[in-house]
């Protein structure tokens, strides 16, 4: 790191340490306090600086030993001066890795990391290949559910009659969910022989996934007067009926066109409840897919939500292999990875977004 970024960088933390001071003393402010908003955010971002607040202390304390051995070096005093040469590096050394870590700490947080999120796999191209597929799919997040433990609840599905999902929508709940999952929005692509193939012939397959933070009521506001709420007996595979009373529920939001529909409850209280949900979710997605349209001069980025049409992974059964593509990412372990084991990927996909943030930074 030059001179001239490390300056910059430790402009920035003296700002961020002053905005921590300032907001310490707002904190014991009675007016503040009686404000439960107020006091809640401050309480937050106090929190979230303090992290930032602590690790600027020893770098400070290591910038302001090497300004002064660099004066001495500038000295006459040649014991000295050599006593300082074989500090100076090492000091050096450790002022760049700590300016490094607190550079990604300054990157900006996506507000929505910490929310539940909804989840849609829909199969694609590739008839009952690509709902089997999904399935697949589906079975492998509620494992990485499992394993991170999470909480998931299906909201709607559309199944197939051989065993898998023309669409699947579900939420997952916990600690930084949608931080995690965000990554696996896009086309997931399959290689392989399908069962029903006599020939052996590898087919190719897909399936889209979306990820959307769960909205909350104060995240998007609905006017009932915009919902077109029809209900209807639901169905299931090949038309089948699974229920003789009107329990599913279909709403329709009219200023966007977005529609959601739900059959999986037997109450259509409960199938209206979920449609909602998901619809605020959509919304919320729409919104700032919007706002990020009309901030053209950052750079979309390459590995987070962005396009939900690229295709972003592939599962090759005959090699044993998936490949992210937007990292160049290959790990051998397929079974493991669809049996849930996404730590690896996940974590590559982390460090590669962080990294593209703080050159945007």
């Amino acid at each position: 790191m030059n001179s001239n970024n490390l300056a910059e960088l430790l402009e920035k933390l003296e700002k961020v340490e002053d905005r921590y001071n300032e907001i310490t003393h707002m904190l014991s402010d009675p007016d503040v306090i009686a404000d439960t908003n107020k006091f809640r955010d401050l309480s937050k971002e106090h929190n979230e600086l303090s992290e930032v607040v602590e690790a600027y202390k020893p770098l400070k304390e290591i910038n302001d030993q090497i300004e002064e051995d660099e004066e001495i070096l500038e000295s006459d005093d040649d014991e000295l001066k050599e006593l300082v040469r074989d500090e100076l590096d090492e000091l050096k050394e450790q002022r760049e890795k700590m300016a490094q870590d607190l550079r990604m700490m300054l990157v900006p947080k996506d507000p929505n990391d910490e929310k539940n999120t909804i989840v849609e796999i829909r199969a694609g191209t590739g008839g009952d290949e690509a709902a089997l597929f999904a399935s697949d799919l589906y079975r492998m997040y509620r494992r990485l559910a499992e394993k991170s433990g999470w909480k998931i609840e299906q909201l709607s599905s559309n199944p197939t009659g051989v065993g898998g999902y023309k669409e699947v929508v579900f939420a997952v709940a916990g600690e930084g969910v949608y931080g995690t999952m965000k990554f696996e929005s896009g086309v997931h692509r399959v290689q392989r022989v399908p069962e029903t193939e006599s020939s052996g012939r590898i087919h190719t397959s897909a399936a889209s996934v979306a990820v959307l933070p769960e909205a909350e009521e104060v995240d998007v506001d609905i006017d009932p007067n915009d919902l077109k709420i029809d209900v209807y007996r639901s169905t299931g595979p090949g038309g089948q009926s699974v229920n003789t009373t009107d329990s599913a529920v279909r709403i329709t939001h009219e200023p966007t066109g977005l529609v959601v529909q739900c059959q999986d409850e037997k109450s259509q209280h409960k199938n209206k409840a979920k449609a909602l949900k998901v619809l605020r979710s959509r919304l919320l997605a729409k919104k700032e897919e919007e706002q990020q349209q009309q901030r053209d001069a950052q750079r979309k980025s390459m590995v987070s939500t962005g396009d939900r049409s690229a295709k972003i992974r592939t599962y090759n059964f005959p090699q044993g292999r998936v490949t992210d593509h937007r990292i160049n990412f290959t790990t051998h372990n397929l079974d493991s990875v669809l049996d849930g084991d996404l730590k690896e990927i996940l974590e590559q996909l982390k460090v590669a977004d962080r990294m593209e943030k703080l050159e945007a930074v």
